[in-house]
């Protein structure tokens, strides 16, 4: 299953979740071919409010086996085995939930999709209940006051309470994770799944027919016998509306208003959206292509001169012979010569596409041989970044991590290059932590999507960017992305990497 099945179906099962309809919300849980640790716990959740606790320990056991670092699915696999009254299980469970705070005083699973805090005070209350049930009075009182000396807020009265019945042997009730709260999806993500009309609907604004509500592409046309019809525009002409430009890379449509294209076409661009989608014109079909995959195309117009055929007189044996020039032999494609229409320049271009990964996909057009520093100034005037701030990478055949694009790199570089074709990596340094800096992950991260980095507990990350106050950009084990900050701390200056 795709990544973006596997999205809408995750998406829709949280909106029958929030609609007050589990049963829907499970069954489409459970259909998801591919599940993540995050999917799991949600399954577990929804069975464990459903009291069906044997299904809500398999589903936690499975998240576990997943992330086996994630607190809030063995907090909530302490509370099925509570309600089991299996209370040894119980207790390890939970004292492994506090074990993963890791000193802290909680964990806030937002930015991982859960609108949650697991607070250490509220698993200790937890911890000394079990305790309790066990008969073991005294090691209960002393996590309740553990527990009263983390609390942060006025807010855990219950934990005073729960101290008071300790004292008095008797029991209190359990902490449990409210139910409806679930792992939600990337918002970014799923604000792509939509559907987009980028056409619109046509509308008349004029017509000789009265009354005319047509609302297609042309209004309706009064039926007259014996009126010779207005001759039909050819389609290439229409064609010719919009701006010609050159398909670089092949494209698949996933939906019916997508627009197949392959490398080497020549589409039309009759419009361009600000999510870098444009409407195009191919082979008499309109379409949205990505706009990144297209190369503008300049076009020069030419209207052959009439050739003016002069008159044979009686003496005339044998006609001169014609005036213009043989046409030359086609060239491949090293050594084509192209028009500028605004120049009216001719130029030979024996070169290659280079693809750049960057926020978006670029692509420009560089001759073979040319300097480090020609292709990162032509990056960075398609980038419109000033060039000090770039720093450009390639995949060197033999190394795993990616390598610095510099002089001394570029001989491997050009000798690297097939069918005309090289991809570099592009990252802005502006703004960003030092490239240098070292930090090691305190716990293991899997990766929920595309652009997430998964990393084991003890991995050294060099970190190359800050998202923001929560997320960072780095690089680990040979492949760079995005990571919780709270996931990792800084490398000491006597702390070597493995």
């Amino acid at each position: 299953m795709s990544f973006v099945s596997t999205l809408r179906q995750w998406d829709e099962a949280v909106a029958c979740a929030e609609q007050r309809d589990p049963d829907s919300a499970l069954r489409t849980f459970l259909n998801i071919e591919e599940k993540s640790s995050k999917i799991f716990f949600n399954i577990g959740c929804l069975f464990l409010n459903n009291s069906e606790l044997d299904e809500a320990e398999k589903a936690f056991d499975r998240s576990i086996g997943k992330d086996e670092h994630l607190a809030a699915a063995f907090f909530q696999r302490g509370v099925t085995f509570y309600k089991k009254e299996r209370f040894e299980e119980s207790l390890l469970d939970f004292q492994q939930a506090f074990k993963q705070l890791r000193g802290n005083q909680l964990i806030d699973y937002k930015p991982l999709g859960l609108r949650y805090k697991l607070y250490a005070c509220e698993v200790l209350h937890n911890i000394g209940l079990v305790q309790a049930q066990l008969g073991k009075w005294e090691k209960a009182q002393e996590n309740l006051l553990t527990a009263l000396s983390l609390r942060a807020d006025a807010k855990f009265s219950h934990i005073d309470h729960a101290l008071e019945a300790i004292l008095k042997q008797k029991l209190f009730p359990l902490v449990e994770i409210r139910a409806g709260l679930l792992f939600k999806p990337n918002k970014r993500y799923v604000a792509e799944l939509e559907k987009k009309d980028y056409l619109g609907k046509a509308k008349v604004v004029s017509s000789i027919v009265p009354a005319d509500e047509f609302s297609g592409f042309a209004p309706l046309q009064p039926q007259v016998d014996d009126v010779p019809s207005t001759p039909k525009v050819p389609e290439v002409l229409r064609v010719f509306e919009g701006e010609p430009h050159t398909v670089l890379y092949e494209f698949y449509p996933e939906t019916k208003e997508e627009l197949a294209v392959l490398p080497g076409n020549i589409v039309f661009v009759l419009q361009k959206g600000a999510d870098n989608w444009a409407s195009v014109v191919f082979n008499e079909k309109r379409g949205l292509v990505p706009y990144n995959f297209l190369e503008p195309l300049d076009i020069v117009t030419m209207t052959p001169k009439p050739v003016q055929i002069e008159p044979l007189h009686e003496n005339d044996d044998i006609p001169a012979p014609p005036r213009r020039a043989p046409p030359s032999r086609p060239v491949g494609t090293e050594g084509i010569k192209t028009v500028n229409a605004k120049t009216n320049n001719t130029w030979e271009f024996s070169g290659c596409i280079v693809k750049v990964h960057f926020q978006i996909t670029i692509a420009v057009r560089i001759a073979h041989g040319q300097s480090y520093g020609f292709i990162l100034q032509t990056i960075s005037s398609k980038l419109k970044l000033p060039a000090s701030t770039l720093t450009l990478c390639y995949a060197k055949e033999g190394v795993d991590e990616r390598v610095n694009l510099e002089d001394s790199e570029m001989e491997a570089v050009w000798n690297s290059v097939k069918e005309n074709r090289l991809t570099l990596w592009c990252l802005a340094t502006e703004g960003k932590s030092d490239p240098h800096e070292k930090v090691v992950a305190l716990y293991s991260y899997d990766s929920s999507t595309p652009e997430d980095l998964d990393f084991k507990q003890g991995d050294i990350i060099t970190v190359l960017s800050k998202v923001n106050d929560e997320w960072l950009e780095g690089q680990c084990n040979g492949k760079v992305g995005i990571f919780p900050s709270s996931f990792v701390k800084a490398l000491n200056g006597d702390q070597q990497p493995e």
